[in-house]
Order: C-alpha cells, then structure tokens, then sequence
C-alpha cells in the first residue's frame, strides 16, 4: 500500500509508458484463430483459444491473452495490452491496456487508456435519454 508522503507517484502515463517498453521487444505469436477478413501486422501475440473475426484489424506491437473475442469490426493499435478473456467489437483501443474480463462495445476510439479488470464500455447510440454513467477514481482525467 502507498502512503500519502512515499515519495512514489505512480501516475496512469507511467503504466502506458512501461507497456510500450515492454511491447517493442515483443516476439509475435499466434496460438489462437485469425478469420478470413481480419489482418495483422507488426508484431502481435495472440493467446490460446483468442479470436479475430472478419473486419478487424490489429497493427502491432500489441499483446492479446487467452480466450478474447476481438471483432467484428475492431482496430486494436500499435503499444496495446488486453487480457484474457476480453471482448471487444465495433471499437478502437490504441496504446492502452486492458485489463481481463473487459467487454468493449462502445462505437468509439480509446486511447492512451487503463480498462480495468471486468470494465464495460458500451455504447448508450439509440437511448434516450441519452448520457454517460461513470465511476471514477481518484484524480482520474475523462474526455468524452
């Protein structure tokens, strides 16, 4: 646990920057499917039993666990890390990471962003009235 007066100030950015230290060294592996209609380029680590469905696209370096849906339709950018078991449709992820379990169906590009573990971002297009719900940690930054 960090105190207030650790001298440490672990900073959101400074997670996104070690990621794409990690992710230039990354050697690329595919242990999952690739469907007629999706691409990869650069280097990219696909996990076991992980799917990229047709109209997706993802441009390494970018590291995807175990058991993930990614499309249709999806972008994951260069200098990203997801989870296992993580779905993202219909949306664009760049230099971020996204932590298991998270389900991202929201229409929209994420960037330079942490999806925590079991996170939803879903789209609210066709709701009226229309509006975000967040929950939003301590000083958390949000562009919408």
């Amino acid at each position: 646990m960090w105190e207030e007066d650790s001298g440490q100030h672990n900073r959101p950015e400074d997670l996104i920057e070690a990621n794409q230290l990690i992710l230039q060294d990354l050697k690329p592996s595919i242990e999952g499917v690739v469907e007629d209609g999706a691409s990869l380029s650069g280097s990219v680590a696909l996990g076991r039993g992980s799917v990229v469905k047709r109209g997706s696209r993802i441009q390494g370096p970018a590291a995807i666990g175990d058991g993930c849906e990614i499309g249709p339709d999806a972008y994951i950018g260069p200098y990203t890390s997801i989870g296992s078991r993580c779905v993202i449709r219909r949306s664009e992820v760049e230099n971020s990471i996204v932590m298991d379990d998270a389900h991202i169906e929201c229409g929209r590009r994420i960037v330079d962003s942490i999806i925590g573990r079991g996170a939803r971002i879903l789209s609210s297009d066709g709701n009226l009235p229309r509006g975000h719900r967040l929950i939003l940690g301590d000083t958390t930054y949000v562009t919408l």
